[in-house]
């Protein structure tokens, strides 16, 4: 029973950790597609974000 219980628990764990690496892809994924917009919208010379 043991062992069963720590198979589904790496499973888990498994399917979390690929969830949530695959969440920051699109989050970096609409980052770098917002910043290109940005810098073909304002040009090379003026920057529209502050930091």
């Amino acid at each position: 029973m043991i062992p069963l219980l720590l198979v589904l628990l790496l499973v888990l764990v498994l399917f979390g950790a690929g969830f949530a690496v695959e969440v920051l892809w699109y989050i970096a994924l609409a980052v770098l597609v917002i910043w290109v917009l940005g810098f073909f919208v304002r040009g090379s010379q003026g920057r529209w974000y502050r930091w």
